[in-house]
């Protein structure tokens, strides 16, 4: 079964310096609909306008994944980390017994657009640590390249659940086929661009929640950019 979460149908917060779309219940935003997709808790598409931000504020036995479309996200934390997160790179963050960041936009100029997801995790209370890492563009090819998993193979982020977060970015008139594991759900959800999904259009902003398929398959037309969850 595929169900479909439309980009148009997300929860919205617009405060001024920041447009926010929520795929689930978030803040003020609440759907008893849609409140998250097993352990994955959130997806917000934010857009922050030049040199304004998250102000210093704190999180708890949360995972937390920034993955930056455009601009840059400057990172500060209570742990000693400073960092501004770019196109191309992934930040985890596993908040623990408890973590207190700011994020802002590293430019004065332009706006910053980010995904940022929260997971939940597998073990709580754990002491609070962070990564950062420039992944390089082997996923032109078509294929799924894993970002985040709960073992660090791959060279990927390593997260705090039994989950996998994977992106794959399609060329015009690129097809994938893709074999899902067993007793596994999958969401899909496209950073860009427009794509087909076993017979879905999907295009930017949309969700796609998958359990009960052996296998899916994607083409586009055009180009799109697209993260996958494997999740419990």
């Amino acid at each position: 079964m595929i169900r479909l979460r439309r980009s148009q149908d997300r929860g919205r917060s617009e405060l001024g310096w920041l447009d926010s779309r929520h795929t689930f219940s978030f803040s003020n935003y609440h759907d008893p609909d849609h409140m998250g997709y097993s352990v994955l808790r959130v997806i917000n598409e934010d857009r922050i306008v030049p040199a304004a931000g998250f102000g210093s504020h704190s999180h708890r036995d949360m995972e937390i994944i920034s993955y930056v479309l455009d601009g840059g996200l400057e990172h500060k934390d209570s742990l000693g980390n400073g960092s501004v997160i770019r196109p191309g790179e992934v930040q985890r963050m596993s908040a623990g017994t408890g973590i207190t960041h700011s994020e802002y936009n590293a430019s004065k100029i332009e706006p910053a657009h980010f995904l940022q997801i929260w997971i939940l995790p597998a073990v709580t209370g754990i002491v609070p640590s962070y990564e950062q890492r420039r992944f390089d563009d082997r996923n032109d090819s078509g294929q799924w390249q894993l970002l985040v998993s709960p073992d660090g193979r791959e060279g990927s982020l390593t997260l705090n659940q039994n989950a996998f977060m994977y992106m794959a970015r399609l060329k015009q008139g690129e097809t994938m086929n893709h074999a899902l594991a067993a007793g596994r759900q999958t969401l899909l959800h496209v950073a860009r661009g427009e794509a087909v999904l076993s017979g879905h259009i999907i295009v930017a902003g949309d969700s796609a929640m998958i359990n009960n398929e052996e296998a899916i398959n994607m083409s586009t037309d055009e180009s799109a950019e697209v993260l996958m969850f494997d999740l419990p």
